[in-house]
């Protein structure tokens, strides 16, 4: 299957679509769609890597993808659990290309301009969780009234950004199988000492060309965007491993260096290591 773009299924003419994933794991693989995407976490945990940026997810978390948004999702596989998500994927015009338009629906704009890079909302209430859990069995009209009432809900809730910049360009599917490659490398050894010309073999690029090609579409670096994935894990870690010191917890994420750790969780969490552990255990 190639990377870019990848083409939801449908079924007949129904201009929403309702996709119900239950898998030890999620699809893996750097793709985009053109159709937005609002994705329920039922069951399961892990990260997700949209635009430029890498993201926890939760049992409980509502996701926002954006239309062409380049976007994986890596779960976390534990024996005998599975993970579940319910989606809709619906695209500007799906109902009309004036639709969103209407003077009812301006509410709703600023979620439309806001997934263009995506969203999170952690901890859905009681009610969102009924409205996707109603969704498999709802005929179309039905479905339709859930995902106004969705959507109403994403209008008033709080939302964390999940990417901050948007490559603007379409991404070739050679260019997505190697920034697959490129990721799934990271994620398989970021505990390890990755260099420069390491990761620019993987890729079949030099190290000048590698770090250009990078840099154009994520808007940082490589060693940055490896930085931001060392963190990540070391924040889930830090969460639900109590009995694994900060100092175990560098290493196991790739520093060799406690007060290089230290300075770099700060700079993007704004909490000292162990500051987030007493607020997220």
């Amino acid at each position: 299957m190639k990377v870019f773009p990848f083409k939801i299924p449908k079924s007949g003419e129904d201009p929403l679509i309702y996709q119900e994933d239950i898998e030890v794991s999620f699809y893996d693989k750097l793709h985009q769609h053109e159709e937005i995407q609002i994705s329920f976490i039922e069951k399961g945990e892990g990260a997700v890597f949209a635009g430029d940026t890498i993201s926890q997810y939760h049992e409980g978390d509502i996701l926002v993808i954006g239309s062409n948004l380049p976007h994986v999702f890596r779960s976390d596989v534990q024996e005998n659990v599975i993970s579940v998500m319910r989606t809709l994927f619906f695209t500007f015009n799906s109902f009309g290309k004036d639709f969103f338009e209407l003077s009812t629906f301006r509410n709703i704009h600023p979620i439309l301009e806001s997934s263009k890079n995506g969203f999170i909302i952690h901890n859905a209430p009681k009610k969102v969780v009924k409205y996707f859990k109603k969704l498999k069995k709802a005929d179309s009209y039905t479905r339709f009234i859930l995902f106004l009432d969705i959507m109403k809900w994403l209008s008033t809730s709080e939302t964390t950004p999940l990417s901050n910049y948007l490559y603007q360009k379409k991404i070739t599917d050679n260019e997505g199988k190697r920034m697959q490659i490129v990721f799934e490398y990271v994620m398989t050894n970021f505990h390890k000492n990755i260099t420069l010309d390491e990761i620019a073999s993987i890729a079949s690029m030099t190290k000048n060309a590698f770090c250009r090609y990078f840099k154009v579409r994520t808007n940082k670096s490589f060693f940055q965007f490896l930085i931001e994935v060392r963190i990540e894990r070391a924040a889930k870690l830090l969460s639900n491993n109590e009995e694994l010191s900060v100092l175990e917890i560098a290493e196991l994420c790739g520093f060799n260096n406690i007060s290089n750790f230290n300075r770099k969780f700060k700079e993007l969490k704004q909490l000292s290591p162990l500051q987030y552990r007493k607020l997220n255990l």
